[in-house]
């Protein structure tokens, strides 16, 4: 556990600077395990799990950016006296944003292989593959020469040959992840301490970005790291989730840091599973140099809902004035049971 403090510790000084990636982003970086490593596909307490997030930022520039994404995952031959099993899932997100709807659809098949490495400790590879698909409506983009002395009139004539045109490439991504956990028993509630530490690479072959005749630009490598904790307040009904996640594309880095603080509303019955846990959270987390981000969530037994909103304090905050981007989602995690942490699937 000492060894996993350190290295905390070490990634939170080195990482403390900005990022403006090329690729999505979620301020709700708990509930994107599969955007930052296909090591976390199947890592997770419970059998299947699905996420679907929505994003709208910077409306002020009045076609804002607009995400939709889904992930969905599960573990295979996982029981509790197996060492090993699979993950396998799926990630699928639509971003679009401006005048002419400029969007990418992007498809990914994970599969991971886990594997238990102690009584307490799981360690994780994954691999991810599929397609991207790009393309706008080109005939809504408007030119200077449209511009009338007053506005600009779509209805002039702009003199350009628009060459531009959809295409799909392939994309892959790697990954890897480790986990260690502790779980105490008690009459009704399990306490448990957990910290995952997971990487991933994605755009493994830099895919060109074929948007016209000669095109060359590449979509560069984007690296993650990130660290997800849980920490239980032994006999209380307060839980703590401090965590941290950066990105590297190409020349820009950023990284985003804060933390959930729960209250278990109502406890599950540990014997019978009839009954589930309901806890309510609210967080606060922070984008470096871009903006502050508080937090809510609910979790009711295997469901669970959450909002965030970005208040931008970059230099764009003069015209966004504050306001950065709105994002909602839900999470549906078969746990199997009320207390999945006391069968000790893998652990």
């Amino acid at each position: 556990m000492k060894k996993v403090i350190y290295i905390f510790g070490f990634l939170l000084f080195v990482c403390s600077a900005k990022l403006n990636a090329q690729d999505i982003h979620f301020s709700n970086i708990n509930e994107a395990p599969l955007f930052n490593s296909p090591a976390n596909t199947g890592f997770f307490n419970g059998y299947f799990r699905a996420i679907v997030n929505y994003r709208s930022q910077w409306a002020a520039m009045n076609k804002a950016f607009q995400t939709v994404a889904v992930s969905v995952d599960g573990g295979l031959f996982k029981t509790r006296r197996r060492k090993a099993f699979l993950g396998m899932g799926l990630t699928v997100f639509n971003d679009k944003a401006g005048s002419a709807n400029l969007q990418k659809t992007n498809a990914l098949l994970n599969v991971s292989g886990i594997i238990k490495t102690g009584k307490r400790s799981a360690f994780s590879v994954g691999l991810a593959g599929g397609v991207s698909a790009n393309n706008a409506n080109y005939s809504k983009l408007t030119y200077s020469s449209q511009f009338d002395g007053n506005t600009i009139d779509n209805t002039l004539a702009s003199g350009e040959t628009v060459v531009y045109r959809q295409f799909t490439t392939t994309d892959f991504a790697a990954g890897a992840a480790y986990e260690w956990s502790k779980v105490k028993t008690d009459q009704d509630h399990d306490d448990v301490t957990a910290v995952k530490i997971s990487a991933g690479a994605f755009h493994l072959f830099t895919p060109v970005q074929d948007f016209g005749p000669g095109s060359s630009y590449k979509i560069p490598r984007r690296y993650t790291a990130s660290i997800n904790t849980h920490f239980d307040f032994e006999d209380t009904r307060f839980t703590v989730t401090p965590t941290f996640l950066y990105h590297n594309q190409g020349k820009a880095w950023q990284f985003v840091t804060g933390s959930y603080v729960k209250f278990r509303v109502k406890t599950g019955t540990k014997v019978t599973g009839q009954k589930t846990e309901n806890a309510i959270g609210f967080g606060l987390f922070y984008r470096s140099k871009d903006a502050f981000i508080p937090a809510l969530i609910y979790e009711m037994g295997d469901w669970a809902f959450y909002a965030t909103y970005d208040v931008n304090v970059s230099g764009y905050r003069y015209a966004t004035k504050y306001s950065g981007g709105f994002e909602v989602g839900f999470r549906f995690n078969n746990l199997a049971s009320s207390l999945f942490e006391s069968r000790s699937e893998f652990k």
